[in-house]
């Protein structure tokens, strides 16, 4: 059979899939799109590496109707790719090969909220943000941010297990999900684990969904654990001219106060952003690196302890200079100063590496890593920021002006290997909270061994035995 007769088949089984279910009356025609526009905008993430090729794109209502997609799917052996606010860095929602993109954005209610369990079951198109503020309004908090809350969905984040810049305290998305509603590659509906803190009855299922990736199946429903809101949150921004600095700040401050975000940033990030305009200087010392740290004060002993920290870590000479929020306004100023860097840098097509290794490793991981880009390409310049609190370093190389797209990708091909090559050796991750997708895909074998990659394999044909699921994302069967 040819090329052409086989992509001839595959398009007439799409449009099979499509007219069944109108036919069959599981969806009506606002529910399905297959302009040019609508293709490529659901039919890629931020990502800018794989053109997008979407077939069709599918908006369930339901979560009947998700297993309709996914029998018809299995019946005619058309591949689906799971969609949420595609705010992704890993090409995990790329639809790049005529796969049907099954977007969540029509399933996006708040559902029973249970105030005794601090428990709220929603939809998988819940946008982050939304769930923030349906928590708040319950003088609660769902702890888990980043930058693109304003944009991403629940189902993307529980796909990917998103972190984010309160990890150091409230962990990953995977510690806030009590139970999921998930239809799997096979097409069967599953309820896993029911909201219970207690449920010692064998796997946890659940756990396989958050991190796969829409690999195993399309998570439809969460019921998802609150925490009280956080008192008197007081941010600090402190500058040092030493990397090592920076990690005995960091010790000396988790020594005594109970941290929720430690972040880091580097002077060219700084540089950037006064360049942009959008933020102000923190302080008039420019120094070679930046941490900002929060942290709740609602008693005046606590900011006391704070206080008394920061001037002990000015004696020791580690902090050059430094400045602490005033009112909660002040807080939020300071804040941009490191949730503005991705925008900021976003003009000079940044190549991005999200990785991790233990907080015992990032000195050395840092030198390590500024040693090979400085040494193989002398050009580039480098931003780095990320959590470091939780060990997490987000490795931004810039695009010179005068270099193509095309030629700086390929170059930095090269330094991946090298690259990932130090995140073996310091036994840290390929990827720490973005996903591996596609664009990771080729460095997996960096963090998890052969043995492992098997494993992880045999457990994606017990749910996906067709490979229909976000066929081609972190690996390939």
């Amino acid at each position: 059979m040819t090329e052409s007769t086989m992509a001839n088949d595959y398009s007439v089984a799409v449009q099979t899939i499509l007219s069944t279910l109108i036919d069959a009356h599981y969806f009506d025609s606002s529910q399905i799109k297959t302009d040019a526009a609508s293709l490529e905008h659901w039919g890629k993430d931020w990502t800018k590496h794989f053109a997008p090729a979407a077939s069709a794109i599918v908006f369930p209502k339901t979560t009947e109707q998700v297993q309709a997609v996914v029998l018809l799917a299995n019946e005619h052996n058309v591949v689906l790719t799971p969609s949420g606010g595609r705010t992704g860095l890993s090409a995990g929602a790329v639809a790049a090969n005529g796969e049907i993109v099954v977007s969540m954005d029509k399933m996006n209610h708040i559902g029973t909220f249970y105030p005794a369990d601090r428990l709220i079951e929603i939809e998988a198109g819940v946008v982050t943000q939304q769930l923030q503020q349906f928590a708040e309004s319950k003088d609660l908090y769902y702890p888990v941010d980043f930058a693109s809350a304003g944009s991403s969905q629940m189902g993307g984040n529980i796909g990917t297990n998103a972190g984010g810049i309160k990890v150091i305290r409230y962990g990953m998305t995977r510690q806030w999900i009590m139970g999921l509603t998930v239809v799997t590659g096979k097409g069967d509906i599953l309820h896993l684990n029911r909201g219970m803190v207690k449920n010692a009855t064998g796997y946890d299922l659940r756990q396989l969904f958050i991190g796969s990736e829409g690999t195993l199946g399309l998570v439809t429903h969460a019921q998802i654990k609150l925490e009280r809101l956080p008192q008197a949150l007081t941010v600090m921004v402190l500058g040092m001219d030493n990397f090592s600095d920076v990690m005995n700040v960091l010790s000396a401050f988790q020594n005594k106060i109970d941290l929720t975000a430690f972040e880091f940033f580097d002077s060219v990030a700084i540089d950037k952003l006064m360049t942009h305009g959008q933020v102000q200087e923190p302080f008039e010392t420019r120094t070679k690196f930046y941490t900002l740290l929060e942290f709740e004060a609602p008693y005046e002993p606590i900011m006391d302890k704070a206080m008394a920290i920061f001037e002990e870590c000015m004696q020791q000479g580690w902090v050059v200079d430094g400045v602490m929020s005033q009112s909660i306004a002040q807080a939020e100023e300071l804040w941009k100063l490191r949730e503005y860097i991705s925008e900021t840098i976003s003009v000079f097509t940044p190549y991005k590496n999200d990785v991790s290794v233990l907080i015992t490793h990032v000195p050395d991981f840092i030198d390590d890593i500024d040693h090979i880009v400085s040494s193989n390409y002398p050009d580039f310049e480098v931003c780095w920021f990320g959590h470091i609190g939780d060990g997490n370093l987000h490795l931004n190389i810039l695009k010179p002006e005068a270099m193509s797209k095309d030629d700086f990708f390929a170059a930095c091909q090269v330094v991946n290997q090298y690259v990932f090559e130090t995140v073996q050796k310091y036994g840290g991750s390929v990827s720490a909270e973005h996903g591996v997708g596609m664009t990771k895909k080729p460095y997996l074998h960096y963090s998890r061994t052969p043995l492992e990659i098997e494993y992880l394999k045999e457990i994606k044909k017990v749910f996906d035995p067709n490979n229909i699921m976000n066929r081609g994302k972190i690996f390939d069967l």
